[in-house]
């Protein structure tokens, strides 16, 4: 799914207007990469939680030089699904692929 597709899953479940939900998907998205850029943890109960989480410079191997390079120190985003998504990620069974 992508955000299209999820701004007309959310219009069509809530009756609103796309474009006025496609503007409270991007206001959410916003304050969501906002504030965990800014060092916050956005927890959304039920849902999980978006933080970000420091990476350690590291040693890692240049394949076409063949020699060891330094990866710097970076700060990633992270999430981590809360157990009621957890919980139905694993019940849901897959979707079986059309065969052509």
């Amino acid at each position: 799914m992508n955000k299209k597709e999820l701004v007309a899953d959310v219009a069509a479940r809530t009756g609103l207007a796309a474009g006025d939900v496609a503007g409270v998907v991007d206001a959410v998205l916003a304050s969501i990469q906002a504030s965990v850029a800014g060092g916050e943890r956005v927890v959304l109960s039920g849902f999980g939680t978006f933080h970000r989480q420091a990476r350690a410079r590291r040693i890692a191997r240049d394949i076409s030089a063949g020699g060891p390079i330094t990866v710097p120190a970076r700060n990633v985003p992270a999430f981590r699904p809360g157990k009621p998504f957890r919980e139905a990620v694993a019940r849901r069974r897959p979707r079986r692929r059309a065969t052509g």
